[in-house]
């Protein structure tokens, strides 16, 4: 059998009770690396398992995603994934890898941060199609995510943006050699996410009118799930000034219009610069 079993956003408490005895039991177990990350460390999971995990960086995933299955046919073989098996189309995709191979594949859910994002008082079903947000580079600057935003706002719902995050990312100058070298983990702030989308809207503003400008109201989350759990309401622009501490960030674009109980609960957030 070949399961995917996700580990929730906390820490390695956070896996389900069936998880844990699925992974207790299984021959060999895969870390998930790239899409998301549990702050308490590879080690820490391996001693609460009892189990040695084998990392599985993107590189793995996207490109070896056959020796991932191989032996999934004759033993047990566990993918563990943060938050929801789910929650990322490189998932969805070893799952139909390992059913064209005849492998049988059990899924185990757990929360992710789009069920989880509700902890700040914005109700689930008023929010509209989840964003990420990509880090740029001086020659790389995409924009076509904000239209999305523009979209759900335009129909009253709020706007989930998850931030980039860079782990294990070949640098530039090491993709034309033998041997890779590797950029240091990167983790987008809201207050990175908060510039960005600044800009993006003063540059929109020479061809169109955006609904969202900087006074617009959103919720930046930090570490949701974890004890250090952190929520700030505040405008667009003063976001860009917040620091919310070590990843994970997330970021919300609030609609126009709030439920009076999500206006009673984001209040106890909200902070005026």
């Amino acid at each position: 059998m070949f399961y995917i079993i996700g580990l929730g956003l906390g820490d390695y408490k956070d896996v389900t009770v069936k998880g844990l005895e699925i992974i207790k039991q299984c021959d060999r177990v895969y870390l998930e690396a790239y899409t998301s990350i549990l702050t308490c460390g590879k080690e820490a999971l391996e001693k609460f398992y009892g189990k040695d995990l084998i990392i599985a960086d993107r590189e793995l995933v996207e490109q070896g995603a056959d020796e991932i299955l191989v032996g999934s046919d004759s033993s047990n073989v566990a993918f563990l994934v943060v938050g929801d098996p789910f929650g990322a189309t490189t998932h969805t995709d070893l799952v139909l890898r390992a059913k064209n191979r005849g492998i049988k594949v059990h899924v185990v859910h757990n929360a992710s941060i789009l069920n989880a994002v509700g902890c700040c008082g914005l109700q689930l079903y008023m929010f509209g199609e989840t964003v990420s947000i990509p880090f740029w580079t001086e020659t790389w600057q995409p924009d076509s995510f904000v239209d999305k935003i523009f979209n759900n706002y335009r129909n009253q719902l709020h706007t989930l943006c998850l931030l980039d995050i860079k782990v294990k990312e070949p640098t530039i100058e090491s993709l034309t050699k033998k041997k890779k070298e590797y950029m240091p983990p990167r983790f987008m702030s809201v207050s990175e996410a908060a510039n960005q989308l600044l800009k993006i809207i003063e540059n929109r503003r020479v061809k169109e009118v955006p609904e969202i400008s900087s006074q617009s109201l959103c919720v930046g989350l930090a570490r949701v799930g974890m004890d250090d759990q952190k929520i700030i309401v505040c405008t667009l622009e003063d976001m860009t000034g917040i620091d919310l501490g070590r990843p994970l960030h997330s970021l919300i674009i609030v609609g126009p219009s709030l439920h009076p109980i999500e206006e009673e609960y984001l209040e106890q957030f909200r902070i005026r610069i």
